[in-house]
C-alpha cells in the first residue's frame, strides 16, 4: 500500500477566527477520515489573519477530495486546499 503525504491549507474567514478551535475540528474531522496527522503549523498571510496548515497522511489509493472538501466545511473556514501532494511507500 502507498501512502500520500498531504499538506493543507485552512484559510479562516477573518483575523478574529479561533484558530485553536480550527486545528480541533480539523483534527477530530482527520482522525474519523483514518488520516494519521503529522502536525499542525500556522502561517502569517497578511493584515493580521493567519493560515492553518495540516500535514497528515493517506491512502493513496483513495481520492481526498472528500476530506478537503469537509475541511472546508469546518465553522469560520474561508478555504481549504492541498498545497502538496508527495507519495511515499509504506
Amino acid at each position: 500500500m502507498a501512502l500520500a503525504l498531504i499538506k493543507v491549507k485552512i484559510m479562516p474567514d477573518s483575523p478574529q477566527a479561533d484558530l485553536s478551535e480550527i486545528e480541533k475540528n480539523a483534527q477530530e474531522l482527520l482522525k474519523r477520515a483514518e488520516c494519521k496527522i503529522i502536525k499542525f503549523e500556522q502561517e502569517p498571510i497578511a493584515f493580521g489573519l493567519i493560515a492553518v496548515i495540516v500535514m497528515f497522511s493517506w491512502d493513496d489509493t483513495i481520492s481526498n477530495d472528500e476530506v478537503v472538501e469537509s475541511l472546508q466545511r469546518i465553522k469560520h473556514v474561508s478555504s481549504a486546499e492541498v498545497i502538496d501532494y508527495r507519495r511515499a511507500i509504506g
